[in-house]
């Protein structure tokens, strides 16, 4: 009986999530084409004003939009998105180095992106949730009262003003490290020390206002889960026993805040793949967020989709795998799901 409710649950769970995909999908799609302008008229203009002789009229514009999946009806291209996107993962052309497929931009800025974002999500949490456990924990010291106000502050700045006041101080007062770029473009890609530590050098401001942003925000969350917690009757048995106070904060405290935290780990690692646009942007770093800016502005429909369809996937396939999950932590998860 136990079997058949978490195969119930599990099943439950995926065709939810299927039919979730197929409905962002849809939405994704309508969107785009229900935004005013012209990207084929709007390509061929570009390349006017760059000095490209333009020949074939209305012909050439007809074959471009063949190419990019925009003529005949909208359920005809409607059917067209869908069979490319989900049966081939063809995303069509981009018009950012025309022809070439807007999965290959995609995957060259992906990489930098989960990098830069992931490694600051990573790190953001596990200073932020051993703080936040250690700041609930020593609630009422004026140190804790300190921290939890200075939390409660930063974590309403944006991170780009944080980016901009970390360029202020050491890229432009101290010049300890650069101002934009994602690497020395003078050493050569690859797998070398000197290439990796090139990229740890020009990644750490954008990282380090991702981490600052993020940092106070989980201390503040740690911490309320850790103070209601502490009410908890097991924590007083455990003080009966003699348990000392760092024991029982490792192995009851932070071991019980952990579950719901890990979940929202798992969401924030979920939205990686949005990028952080305005500190891309800011650092001209070439992920997700400037190439999501560049294809804005040319109007590239493939290109956007693209990103936007990466995100939608990276964050429901999170939230599957967590509520897959939760079961083998709790099994009360899947019957209440059940019921």
């Amino acid at each position: 009986m136990k079997k058949r409710a978490i195969l119930a649950y599990i099943l439950k769970r995926i065709l939810l999530y299927i039919f979730t995909i197929w409905g962002a999908f849809t939405i994704a799609f309508l969107f785009f084409h229900m935004v005013p302008g012209d990207p084929i008229a709007a390509y061929v203009r570009s390349m006017q004003q760059r000095g490209r002789t333009i020949s074939g009229g209305e012909n050439l514009g007809q074959e471009y939009r063949k190419m990019m999946g925009l003529d005949g009806p909208l359920y005809v291209q409607y059917l067209h998105y869908l069979e490319n996107v989900v049966l081939r993962f063809n995303l069509g052309p981009s018009f950012i180095g025309f022809p070439t497929p807007a999965e290959k931009h995609i995957f060259l800025a992906l990489p930098w992106t989960i990098g830069l974002l992931g490694i600051a999500t990573l790190i953001a949490w596990i200073l932020g949730f051993a703080l936040g456990g250690l700041v609930g924990w020593k609630r009422d010291s004026p140190t804790s009262s300190l921290l939890t106000n200075l939390s409660l502050v930063i974590s309403q700045i944006p991170p780009y003003f944080i980016a901009l006041a970390l360029l202020f101080i050491f890229a432009y007062t101290l010049l300890w490290l650069p101002r934009r770029g994602a690497f020395d473009a003078a050493i050569p890609k690859g797998f070398t020390w000197a290439f990796i530590k090139s990229v740890i050098r020009y990644g750490t401001l954008p990282a380090l206002s991702l981490v600052i942003f993020a940092l106070f925000g989980w201390v503040i969350s740690t911490r309320s889960i850790v103070v209601s917690i502490l009410g908890e009757d097991y924590l007083v048995y455990a003080k009966a026993k003699g348990l000392t106070g760092g024991k029982i904060l490792r192995a009851y405290v932070l071991r019980n805040a952990m579950l719901p935290q890990v979940t929202g780990l798992a969401l924030s690692l979920g939205f990686v793949l949005n990028g952080a646009l305005l500190v891309e942007i800011l650092f001209n770093y070439p992920g997700l967020g400037s190439l999501f800016r560049d294809a804005i502005g040319m109007l590239d429909y493939n290109t956007v989709q693209g990103i936007m369809l990466m995100s939608i996937v990276a964050v429901l396939t999170a939230t599957l795998l967590i509520d897959l999950l939760l079961p083998l932590v709790d099994p009360r998860v899947a019957r209440e799901g059940k019921t």
